[in-house]
C-alpha cells in the first residue's frame, strides 16, 4: 500500500537552509514527505507516519507562526548538558508587559541588541505550563536561525527577543525566560498537527528559555 505524498506549504516565513554550503535566506518553503509502506498492516502504516512526524517535529516546532522551521548546522557546543542546565537555571521573578508577556533575564548578555528584521541564531527550550518540554534546540544539538520583528515567529517571541511594549530587547549572549500567553502564541487553535495529532494544544501557555547566540552572518 502506498500513501500519497503529504505536502505542508508555508508561503511567508524566511528560512536558512544549510547543507554544507552557505545559502541565502529563502522566502518560501514547501515540505513534502512521501511515505510508502508495504503490506496490509496498520501497525506498519502507523510506524511510518510516526517516523515522518518525528522528522517534521525535529525541524523546530513551537517557534514560527506556521510551527515549521529549518535548523542551522550542527554546533559543537550544543550538548544535552546545556539542555539540562536550562532546567536548573536559577529562578527569576517575571515582569509582565501590557500584552501579558512574562519575561525575566537570567543573564543580560554582553553584545548588540537583537536587530529587528534580521536573522539571528538562538538556542531554546520550550515547555508547557506544567514544565513538560515539547521542543528544544539543545536536544537536536544545533542552534536555530530565524528572523524576528517581521511577524515570522509567534508574537511572544518577536516581543520577548526583539523588545517592544516595555520589554527590552535581548543582547547577544543573553539568556531570558519567557512566559507566553495563548494570545501571543497559537491562540484557540492547536498547532504542530500531523496525522490527526497535534503537538501543541489549543489555548496553551508556553514557556521558553532563550539563549541569544548571535546575529547570523
Amino acid at each position: 500500500m502506498v500513501i500519497s505524498t503529504l505536502t505542508n506549504s508555508v508561503s511567508k516565513p524566511n528560512f536558512v537552509l544549510n547543507q554544507g554550503l552557505k545559502s541565502k535566506p529563502i522566502t518560501s518553503l514547501t515540505l513534502k514527505s512521501s511515505i510508502s509502506c508495504s503490506g496490509d498492516s496498520n501497525g506498519g502504516l502507523s510506524q511510518s507516519i510516526t517516523v515522518a512526524k518525528r522528522e517534521i517535529l525535529s525541524l523546530g516546532l513551537g517557534i514560527l507562526t506556521s510551527a515549521m522551521v529549518i535548523a542551522s548546522p550542527l554546533e559543537a557546543n550544543a550538548t544535552r548538558i546545556e539542555y539540562y542546565a536550562t532546567v536548573g537555571d536559577p529562578p527569576c521573578e517575571l515582569s509582565y508587559a501590557k500584552s501579558g508577556l512574562g519575561y525575566c533575564d537570567v543573564s543580560p548578555g554582553f553584545g548588540d541588541n537583537a536587530p529587528l528584521g534580521e536573522l539571528i541564531n538562538i538556542h531554546y527550550t520550550a515547555r508547557f505550563s506544567d514544565g513538560t518540554v515539547f521542543d528544544s534546540s539543545y536536544k537536536r544539538g544545533r542552534y536555530l536561525t530565524m528572523r524576528i520583528g517581521v511577524g515570522k515567529v509567534i508574537k511572544g517571541l518577536d516581543q520577548g527577543i526583539g523588545g517592544g511594549e516595555g520589554v527590552p530587547p535581548m543582547a547577544v549572549g543573553g539568556r531570558r525566560k519567557l512566559q507566553i500567553p495563548p494570545a501571543l502564541a497559537y491562540g484557540p487553535e492547536p498547532a504542530g498537527c500531523f496525522g490527526g495529532e497535534c503537538n501543541i494544544p489549543a489555548n496553551a501557555t508556553l514557556t521558553y528559555d532563550i539563549n541569544f547566540v548571535g546575529v547570523y552572518k
